[in-house]
């Protein structure tokens, strides 16, 4: 055999071994390295931080607040109530309005109001409905959820009955009684309002898949070997059978995401969400359409805004479920 052929076999022997005793790569670290390999869910993952990012620092809310003076804008270029009656219901341009100010690149609407400008603050209403409604339901559907899972037995059988029940309910319909008992109010209470109305009939899909988890895991040897050792009940479920079942539930959580955002988008375009003239885009779809077929802009923008949202955050759950199944491992 020769020199090459030798020193081929060596590096293969060589690389065998080193494969052998490398150390097993855990499940949250191979999950983001197929994530990242996921281009849709990277591209998704990008697009909804940048939305994000944009309706933060649409302004400079907080200084101003320290301050005490009006907010002044950072990375929108109007204040989503600043009205230029000069130029109402202008068309989408690249052209300046005059020295110094920037271009209504979505136009404006009835009021001079920039749409783009409007669009960026309206995602801090539906980015924010969509975040606390999320922690609403994991708090209300994990708790229950768990003692159900873990309970089993008749307790289960009676919870899980009254899951039923809830999801007899019309939900639309049940969020909307509810946002009119609350009554309609401004700023941080309305949205206070939109996230209890939704994240209080929302929480039972979260609490059926906590509790079908929890019934897989409670029977496997870990769980055992816990219960031989003396762990208390609240131990294990927060330290053995809480952990394994996040994949599952981070996933749900992101799927769920759009359904959230539709939901307010709906309570608004109806009138029961952010009451002008804070604008949030049910609000801006439901003037937008009343003018569709002479200013379609008006509707176009935050319809094709919203649905790029909603969009992302199913590509992004979708990669998340594919990067987080431990059957995909090395798969990807």
């Amino acid at each position: 055999m020769s020199s090459e052929a030798v020193a081929i076999v060596e590096g293969r022997k060589r690389a065998a071994e080193w494969e052998f005793t490398r150390p097993p790569e855990s499940l949250w670290r191979d999950a983001w390295r197929r994530l990242l390999r996921n281009r849709a869910a990277l591209a998704s993952c990008i697009f909804i931080i940048i939305v994000f990012v944009a309706a933060v620092f649409a302004d400079d809310g907080f200084i101003s607040w320290a301050l005490n003076r009006p907010p002044q804008p950072l990375l929108a270029p109007y204040g989503y109530k600043e009205v230029d009656f000069e130029n109402t219901r202008a068309s989408p341009s690249l052209q300046r309005v005059d020295e110094g100010r920037f271009p209504h690149i979505m136009g404006t609407d009835k009021y001079g109001r920039d749409v783009f400008s409007r669009i960026i603050y309206g995602g801090r209403v539906s980015l924010a409905v969509g975040i606390f409604c999320s922690l609403v339901i994991m708090t209300f559907g994990l708790v229950y959820g768990s003692i159900s899972g873990y309970a089993g037995g008749r307790v289960d059988t009676i919870m899980m009955r009254i899951v039923d029940i809830l999801y007899g309910l019309p939900t639309l319909l049940f969020i909307i009684l509810i946002m009119v008992i609350l009554g309609s109010t401004t700023g941080l209470p309305a949205i206070r309002n939109l996230v209890l109305g939704i994240g209080l009939v929302s929480w039972m899909g979260m609490a059926r898949l906590v509790r079908g988890s929890f019934l897989s895991l409670r029977e496997k040897e870990f769980v055992e070997a816990a219960r031989m050792v003396g762990a208390r009940d609240v131990t294990i479920i927060a330290r053995h059978l809480l952990p394994n079942s996040l994949g599952p539930i981070i996933v749900a959580v992101t799927l769920n995401m759009p359904t959230l955002i539709m939901f307010e988008a709906t309570l608004s375009f109806i009138g029961l969400g952010v009451p002008p003239p804070f604008p949030s885009w049910g609000q801006m779809i439901n003037e937008g359409w009343r003018a569709m077929r002479t200013d379609a802009h008006l509707i176009f923008f935050p319809a094709i805004t919203l649905s790029l949202v909603m969009l992302a955050f199913n590509f992004l759950g979708d990669g998340l479920r594919d990067a987080l199944d431990p059957q995909m491992r090395g798969m990807m």
